[in-house]
């Protein structure tokens, strides 16, 4: 009777957790379509240096090393994950509570999660394990220190939500990257003002970018954490 009770409960608890934020589970294909469509930006790395970097890098003449490198990404946003958990159930006839559960295990994951696909264009088809990535407001200045820098994470390519919905191409390597959404400061990468995004990647003296409109999912999400962000942060 004891066991029945728990798994009661269970079932009550999420039946509730689904009742507080569940309409993504009646989006249509095309509604998930849009809604992926709008995450995925492409870039070039190789189409701006550094600003730091005044010389030329004799390095990038070597055959070893690619010129330039093609970019692609996928920003996770929390509708975006949600869309990316509904393309999942409307492909695999999943129940509500399984889709629901792909969504908690993405957002078990960060604060955000983008996914960078790369690929060597002109030389090598490697790519160097010291590349980097940054997300930051569009245009803020570097010495502003409104970035926050990625840590890829290769075991969240097995997390189901967090799947680019585009039929992948092989040509590129892909990389799951977690970004904070809190500076070095403690404070919200994302103010008010700030309309864009944008993805920065690094390789060797080389950088490409991707921006994207901030979207209202991701304010929504920084307006619950802005109080403890400041709070952690020491101001008020």
């Amino acid at each position: 009777m004891k066991s029945l009770s728990f798994a009661l409960v269970g079932a009550l608890a999420a039946v509730t957790a689904l009742a507080q934020g569940d309409a993504y589970l009646r989006w249509d294909a095309k509604q998930v379509s849009a809604i992926m469509a709008a995450a995925h930006g492409d870039g070039k790395v190789g189409s701006r240096t550094l600003l730091f970097w005044t010389g030329w890098d004799s390095r990038l003449l070597k055959t070893e090393r690619a010129q330039n490198y093609k970019l692609r990404a996928t920003w996770f946003t929390p509708d975006v994950v949600r869309a990316s958990a509904r393309w999942a159930q409307l492909r695999s006839r999943l129940s509500d509570v399984a889709t629901q559960q792909l969504v908690d295990e993405a957002n078990r994951a960060g604060d955000t999660v983008v996914v960078v696909d790369v690929d060597p264009n002109e030389g090598s088809g490697v790519i160097p394990t010291d590349w980097e990535a940054f997300l930051r407001p569009k245009d803020a200045p570097q010495e502003s220190g409104r970035f926050v820098r990625g840590t890829p994470v290769d075991e969240l390519r097995k997390v189901r939500a967090l799947q680019p919905a585009a039929q992948r191409n092989y040509d590129y390597d892909r990389f799951w990257v977690v970004f904070p959404l809190t500076t070095d400061a403690g404070l919200p990468l994302f103010e008010a003002t700030d309309d864009h995004a944008e993805l920065l990647v690094r390789i060797y003296n080389r950088e490409g970018a991707v921006a994207w409109p901030i979207p209202e999912d991701v304010r929504t999400k920084l307006s619950r954490e802005q109080p403890r962000a400041w709070a952690a942060s020491g101001r008020e």
